[in-house]
C-alpha cells in the first residue's frame, strides 16, 4: 500500500526491528530501556515516572510500542527547556533517526501521532511561524462568550437524555460527548460525524494495528470538508484556514483541522472527567467551590497541575548530538514531554497538596513555540459544561467507592472509564426556540486573555514561568458512544 508522507508521516517500506536490535542497543549507550506501555505503566504510570526519576533524574530512556526507543523528560526545568529550544529539540520528525535508518514502517501506529506532516506542529522557524499565525488569527476570531454559549446548549442537551432517570454514566454520557459536538461545530462537521471520529480518535491514541486506518478514515473526512469548503465557504473554522492570506494550501488545511480534532477531543474529554471526578471523590475540593473559596476556572487548573489530560507529549528530536541533564544525546534521538511527571517535579512542587488554583504555569499544554493554541477552547468547554451540570443537579453523588473507578491508559493518556452517579430524577427542559443555525460562533476580535495568578513564593521555577505566561445528542450519537467506551473497559 502507498501513501503520501503528508498523510501518514511515512513513506512505506520498512519493518520494525526486533527488541534486540544493534540500533537499539546502541542508544543511550546500551542502558535498559523501561516500557511505558506494558502492564506497570497501564496500571501506574505515575509510579513509573518516579521510579525512573530516582533511577535516572531528570531524562530517562525507555522504550515505546514495536521496541521503539525515546527519552522521556521527567524535570520540570528539563521539560521547560526541551519545548523552549527548537534549534536544539525540533518537532521535524523527518529528523527521527528510527525513521531515517529505516526501521519504522510507514502503517507504524506510531506514525500516526509523530510522524511528520505540513502543519504547525512538524515545523520549527520561518515555515512554523506562518502556520502558527494563521492558526492563532484563525481561533482568534471564535468569540469566547458565543463558544460557552454552544457549550451551554450542548451540555443541557446532554443532560435532557438523563435527567429524568436518576442515574447516569457522567463519562459515557456526557463527557465523551460534549467536546466532541463543540468541536465538530466550531471546525464546520455536522453533529452526525461524532461518532466514528470519536471512534477513529481513540483507536488511533490507543494505537494497535487499527491505529493507521483510523487515522486515514480522519484525514478522508477533513479532507472532503476541505474541499466544500473551497467551494461553498462557511463561517467556520474549516472556511477561515481555506481563506487566510498566508494561502493554507488543502494537505495544510486539513492537517490543521485535524489537530484541532484530534488533540482538542482527546485533551478536554479528559479534562471534563477529570475535573468531574475531583468534584466527587474531594469533599474539600467540592466544599472550596461551594463555599466560593475557589471558582472552577481555579478548579480546571488545579486539574492541569494534578491530572493532566495527556501524560506525555509527543515529540522533539536532538538536531545533533549533544549532552542533557546530565545524559548523551545523539542526534536524531526522540524526546517525549512527560507532562505530568514534569507537573509533581518535588524541585518545584515540594508540597502536592498545596494549592495552585489560578496557576497557568504547569506544563499541560505546553510552552514555547508550540504551545497549545486551543487551550482557551479547552478550558471554556471544561469550566461552562462542569458548571451546567453542577447547577442542574447539584445533589450528584458516586454510586461506588473511589478506589473501584477504573482507567483505560496508554503511553499517551488515560481515560477514565465510568464515573456512575446519582441523583435526585428531575424533568427535562422545556424545548426552546432554536435560532438559525450557524457553522461557528465568531466575532472580529478575540477576548483578552485571563491572566494567570502569581506562584507561590517558595516555587522559585514556577513563579518564573508564570510570569513569562503573564508575558506571553442525539440518542444514536448516545447509543455509539456508549458501546465505543464500554468496549475499552
Amino acid at each position: 500500500m502507498t501513501t503520501s508522507i503528508s498523510e501518514s508521516g511515512a513513506e512505506p517500506g520498512a519493518a520494525n526491528p526486533p527488541p534486540e536490535c544493534p540500533a537499539h542497543a546502541a542508544f543511550a549507550q546500551g542502558a535498559a530501556l523501561t516500557a511505558l506501555s506494558g502492564a506497570e505503566a497501564q496500571h501506574d504510570p505515575r509510579a513509573v515516572y518516579e521510579k525512573l526519576r530516582a533511577e535516572h533524574g531528570g531524562i530517562a530512556p525507555v522504550e515505546l510500542e514495536g521496541g521503539v526507543p525515546a527519552w522521556l523528560v521527567l524535570g520540570y526545568r528539563e521539560n521547560m527547556e526541551v519545548a523552549r529550544t527548537p534549534r536544539r529539540f525540533t518537532r521535524d520528525a523527518r529528523l527521527w533517526r528510527e525513521w531515517t535508518e529505516g526501521r519504522i514502517a510507514a502503517d507504524d501506529p506510531l506514525l500516526q501521532l509523530i510522524g511528520w506532516r505540513p502543519d504547525v506542529v512538524s515545523y520549527d522557524g520561518e515555515e512554523h511561524q506562518r502556520l502558527r499565525a494563521a492558526v492563532n488569527e484563525c481561533l482568534a476570531r471564535f468569540d469566547r462568550h458565543g463558544t460557552r454559549r454552544h457549550v451551554q446548549r450542548y451540555a443541557h442537551q446532554l443532560i435532557d437524555g438523563f435527567v429524568e432517570d436518576g442515574r447516569a454514566d457522567l463519562v459515557t454520557q456526557f463527557a465523551v460527548y460534549l467536546p466532541m459536538l463543540v468541536l465538530s461545530r466550531l471546525v464546520g462537521l455536522s453533529e452526525e460525524h461524532g461518532p466514528k471520529l470519536v471512534e477513529a480518535i481513540v483507536g488511533m491514541v490507543s494505537g494497535g494495528e487499527e491505529a493507521y486506518a483510523h487515522n486515514q478514515y480522519i484525514i478522508s473526512t477533513l479532507r472532503s470538508l476541505t474541499e466544500e469548503r473551497r467551494r461553498a465557504p462557511a463561517h467556520d473554522l474549516a472556511s477561515w484556514f481555506v481563506q487566510h492570506p498566508s494561502g493554507l494550501n488543502d494537505e495544510e488545511v486539513l492537517n490543521h483541522l485535524r489537530l484541532v480534532i484530534v488533540l482538542g477531543y482527546e485533551a478536554t474529554t479528559n479534562l471534563v472527567s477529570n475535573t468531574l471526578r475531583m468534584v466527587l471523590t474531594d469533599p474539600r475540593f467540592r466544599a472550596s467551590l461551594a463555599g466560593g473559596l475557589m471558582t472552577l476556572p481555579d478548579a480546571v487548573e488545579q486539574m492541569l497541575w494534578d491530572d493532566p489530560p495527556l501524560l506525555v507529549c509527543p515529540a522533539r528530536f536532538a538536531t545533533h548530538d549533544l549532552q542533557f541533564a546530565g545524559k548523551e544525546i545523539r542526534a536524531g534521538d526522540m524526546l517525549l514531554l512527560g507532562i505530568a511527571a514534569g507537573n509533581v517535579d518535588p524541585e518545584i512542587r515540594p508540597d502536592l497538596d498545596a494549592p495552585m488554583h489560578g496557576n497557568r504555569s504547569h506544563l499541560a499544554f505546553s510552552w514555547g513555540p508550540h504551545e497549545c493554541s486551543g487551550q482557551e477552547i479547552a478550558r471554556a468547554i471544561t469550566d461552562t459544561g462542569v458548571d451546567v451540570l453542577l447547577n442542574r443537579l447539584p445533589d450528584l453523588r458516586l454510586t461506588v467507592p473511589q478506589d473501584q473507578l477504573t482507567w483505560t491508559a496508554s503511553t499517551w493518556s488515560r481515560h477514565l472509564d465510568a464515573l456512575p452517579v446519582t441523583f435526585a430524577p428531575q424533568r427535562r427542559r422545556a424545548p426552546q426556540r432554536r435560532r438559525a443555525p450557524q457553522s461557528a460562533p465568531a466575532a472580529p476580535t478575540a477576548s483578552a486573555p485571563v491572566e494567570p495568578s502569581a506562584a507561590k513564593a517558595a516555587l522559585a521555577a514556577v513563579a518564573e514561568a508564570d510570569a513569562q505566561a503573564k508575558a506571553h445528542s442525539r440518542g444514536g450519537f448516545r447509543a455509539a458512544l456508549v458501546g465505543l467506551f464500554r468496549r475499552r473497559r
